[in-house]
């Protein structure tokens, strides 16, 4: 103590006699200094340290420390890590199938990839993991909380939910599972009208897409059979910026896509859309929500500037930074932030996400009893037709009532839509609404 107290009053006895000079190169170390400085905190820990520590480990977080200290997308990946990142973005890899990032300490579900055990287990995005099998991950940095979640395939994890609009938080056990991504799914909608699911953007989301429109567009009849494409991005937490390029280019003839704007002006760069438009300018509709960040906003913002696509859905995440993948010695790599994003009007859209043409939530889903069932059915069977002994229209000819079938087939397939999914069934009759409109031209 009485060391410490001599060291205290030399150095304000010095600052005293020092003066102002004194003070300002307090305020402004040296790189070298403050290098000194941690070499000198690091023997100190190694020495003096109440437990035996690994020196590799404890290097590794000083690193990660650093980088996590710029924004939350920046950190170090240790060789295992990095491996990890490489298997995901080939589209195969274990674990639970959710996108996370960081807020206030707390790791935050972006969102649950379709298909996965935590989808599954009505993972949500937006939801926050504050325990993993009962330990808290607050204070841990993103990659170590991600490394609790991490394990066996086959292995049982809980985790704690806490999630806007219920008083308190709740346990959830999902079963870790391999998982194998397709990263775009295609399916027909009222015989007209083609679905393009796109979860996230791997290697394989431009080959997926294409070769899921062309099923879809087969199944339809041809191209001319299809009255306008839904692009449906919701949940899609993003991924490589060459695909979302690579799905933009797919849809506009020309002009920018986006554009990257770096610390150094030299470091710019703007990605340009090529001739050919797979969808032959069909009318589009984006679906977005909360969960669609990064590179599902750069396809999104593309197609909206560009006046391509209607946008539906509700305001996306609005991570609009770039990360650049960087090897080092060792086998391991470090995340960094090297630019922001604009789209082609010039927006950037960090933290303040892209806005929908047309702002849809999605409703609950209300339970259905057997009774709402049967009495649904009951009024769905009362018609003119259904009276016994009725006249039949003998002004139909046998093409105009096969016509009738299947526009009424078409409307009740709109009606189990909308149940199952009211943000997609409203991005389909917007679809048909500027089919018709175009059409009338």
């Amino acid at each position: 103590m009485a060391a410490f107290g001599g060291a205290i009053a030399g150095l304000v006895l010095s600052t005293q006699v020092a003066g102002p000079l004194v003070a300002q190169e307090a305020e402004k170390p040296s790189v070298y200094e403050q290098l000194d400085l941690f070499g000198d905190i690091f023997e100190r820990i190694r020495k003096n340290y109440v437990e035996e520590v690994d020196e590799g480990k404890l290097i590794e977080s000083a690193i990660n420390g650093m980088l996590t200290s710029l924004d939350p997308h920046s950190s170090y990946l240790p060789p295992d890590a990095f491996d990890d990142m490489q298997v995901q973005t080939r589209g195969e890899f274990g674990g639970l199938g959710i996108e996370v990032t960081q807020e206030d300490g707390w790791v935050k579900v972006v969102s649950p990839i379709d298909g996965t055990p935590a989808a599954e287990a009505g993972i949500q995005s937006g939801d926050y993991i504050t325990h993993v099998d009962g330990e808290s991950l607050l204070g841990l940095t993103l990659d170590e909380a991600v490394d609790r979640m991490r394990g066996p395939v086959g292995s049982e994890i809980v985790i704690t939910i806490v999630r806007e609009g219920i008083a308190e938080p709740f346990d959830v056990k999902i079963v870790r599972d391999i998982i194998k991504l397709t990263a775009a799914r295609g399916r027909l909608v009222g015989g007209d009208t083609v679905v393009l699911r796109v979860t996230t953007f791997n290697d394989n989301t431009y080959d997926n897409m294409v070769d899921a429109l062309n099923k879809a567009v087969e199944e339809a009849g041809g191209m001319d059979k299809v009255k306008g494409i839904v692009l449906d991005l919701r949940n899609n937490p993003g991924g490589l910026l060459t695909q979302a390029i690579k799905v933009s280019d797919a849809f506009l003839e020309k002009g920018e896509i986006v554009s990257t704007r770096g610390r150094n002006p030299q470091d710019s760069e703007r990605f340009n859309a090529t001739p050919g438009d797979i969808a032959e300018g069909k009318p589009m509709v984006v679906l977005i929500n909360g969960g669609s960040a990064s590179a599902s906003e750069i396809v999104t913002g593309a197609l909206q500037d560009h006046r391509r696509a209607l946008v539906v859905g509700t305001r996306s995440f609005g991570k609009g930074s770039v990360q650049t993948v960087i090897p080092l010695r060792g086998a391991g790599a470090m995340r960094l932030t090297t630019a922001r994003y604009y789209t082609p009007s010039g927006r950037s859209i960090q933290a303040l996400g892209i806005a929908p043409d047309i702002i849809v939530e999605q409703p609950p889903r209300a339970p259905e009893t057997e009774e709402d069932d049967a009495t649904s059915n009951a009024r769905r069977g009362r018609s003119e037709a259904d009276l016994r002994g009725a006249i039949s229209n003998d002004t139909l000819t046998e093409d105009e009532q096969r016509m009738r079938e299947e526009e009424l087939k078409k409307a009740e397939e709109a009606a189990q839509l909308r149940k199952e999914d009211y943000q997609l069934a409203y991005a389909v009759d917007v679809l048909r609404g500027l089919a018709a409109i175009a059409g009338a031209q």
